[in-house]
């Protein structure tokens, strides 16, 4: 159904940066950190996902986003990416399966991203669909880059 595209990690707020494999664990992935956990982190927002075609239809709409610069965690390639809902199961890879739990709300941290610091393009309540997820972990284990997604029931 799709692919991890990159895996994103940083030690405290963003751009989180690009690793080849990492391992997630029920608070998140190892070696990630966040600056703010009212908002971020945890283990209901354990990791943060956003679609590959979203970028780079934000990037041909002239903003100055890539793959890490909203925080994300796994950047993914599927089709339907705006079907995605809450409670959806994804597995990853052979042993990962995390499960969606709410929409990111885009902040002014990220605004450096879009073009106009203009974050809210990236809003589920503005643009349903366009938003970043967050999920928990259900299922424990390491990914790698270009590891199969698959949505389970």
């Amino acid at each position: 159904m799709g692919h991890i595209h990159q895996i994103n990690i940083s030690k405290g707020g963003v751009p989180k940066l690009p690793v080849f494999e990492a391992e997630v664990k029920f608070g998140g992935i190892a070696g990630d950190k966040q600056k703010d956990k009212r908002y971020h982190g945890g283990p209901e927002r354990a990791i943060c996902l956003f679609s590959i075609d979203v970028i780079n239809e934000l990037k041909t709409n002239g903003h100055p986003i890539y793959p890490g610069s909203t925080g994300e965690n796994f950047t993914i390639s599927i089709q339907n990416y705006h079907l995605l809902v809450l409670d959806t199961k994804i597995k990853i890879g052979s042993e990962v399966i995390i499960q969606i739990t709410s929409y990111a709300a885009p902040c002014k941290t990220i605004r450096s991203s879009f073009k106009d610091e203009w974050f809210n393009c990236i809003s589920q309540k503005l643009f349903p669909g366009q938003s970043r997820l967050y999920a928990r972990v259900i299922k424990e284990g390491v990914v790698k880059e270009g590891d199969s997604i698959e949505i389970i029931l």
